[in-house]
């Protein structure tokens, strides 16, 4: 485990729709398993993920956008992972209401993760 004073860079967060959906899907799926003793040891629950600022200002910049929720996804390796969507003031998500490819609706996933990039010590680390 390697510790970083480096923020991760900006616009290093952004996915498309269709993969928010596999993520959040596949945790809905897999969630109770995860707590099986197959998976200790495979660092699949993040102690903290870290974004970059300017990717949370755009998150928020969006029309409509009130606050950010949190969802949680599951990528191909098991790996749990935060992936914000910025919410309306009626608390519903600013996505498309379709899975293509358009990027004009800005979704963030892959925070810098610890472990394995981990952040200064602090006390909600130690």
């Amino acid at each position: 485990m390697s510790t970083s004073n480096n923020l991760p860079m900006a616009s290093s967060h952004s996915i498309p729709l269709h993969y928010a959906i596999q993520l959040t899907s596949r945790l809905r799926n897999k969630r109770e398993l995860v707590l099986d003793v197959f998976y200790k040891g495979q660092d699949i629950i993040p102690m903290s993920e870290t974004f970059n600022r300017t990717d949370i200002d755009n998150l928020l910049a969006q029309k409509g956008a009130a606050g950010i929720r949190v969802y949680y996804g599951m990528d191909t390796e098991n790996r749990i992972s935060a992936v914000l969507v910025a919410v309306n003031e009626n608390n519903q998500d600013l996505i498309p209401m379709t899975t293509s490819l358009d990027r004009t609706v800005l979704i963030l996933q892959e925070g810098q993760r610890c472990p394995v990039i981990c952040p200064p010590e602090s006390p909600l680390n130690q």
